[in-house]
């Protein structure tokens, strides 16, 4: 794993789409209730077999993160919930970036390292729907 320290900057990359993102996303889920304003929102899968899908609870995430209600949104869907989060960590540091030329780390991992992130959020996303799959079908089981 390399690490570099780019000179001071106001170039926009990679960090700063994301933080662009995530601070528009989260806008949205504060300030406009799209749940109820689009009639068809919702996950059909649940709504025709009962069984949540990968996504299932991030309408929520995003609406309790940007309530600033963590426990409720780690609850909907503690996968969605870190991303969220790291959406507004993104944010804040685009702010930074493009505002002070904060520079922003950049770093290169090797084939290897990669191979291993990989199965790392391979892991996380199943160890994730599990957690989703028995709060949405067996909730008994988590009290």
């Amino acid at each position: 794993m390399k690490f570099n320290l780019p000179a001071p900057n106001r170039n926009f990359g990679v960090v700063d789409t994301l933080g662009l993102v995530g601070l528009v996303g989260l806008l949205i889920a504060r300030y406009i209730p799209v749940a109820r304003l689009i009639p068809f929102w919702g996950c059909m899968l649940r709504q025709t077999t009962g069984w949540p899908c990968l996504g299932c609870g991030l309408t929520r995430v995003a609406d309790r993160v940007a309530h600033f209600n963590i426990p409720g949104a780690l609850q909907a869907n503690p996968l969605g919930t870190v991303a969220a989060l790291l959406f507004a960590l993104a944010a804040l540091a685009m702010v930074l970036h493009l505002a002070f030329a904060m520079p922003i780390p950049q770093v290169e991992l090797t084939e290897r390292e990669w191979s291993r992130v990989r199965i790392a959020l391979s892991v996380l996303v199943a160890v994730n729907y599990a957690f989703v799959v028995v709060q949405t079908r067996f909730p008994h089981l988590l009290m």
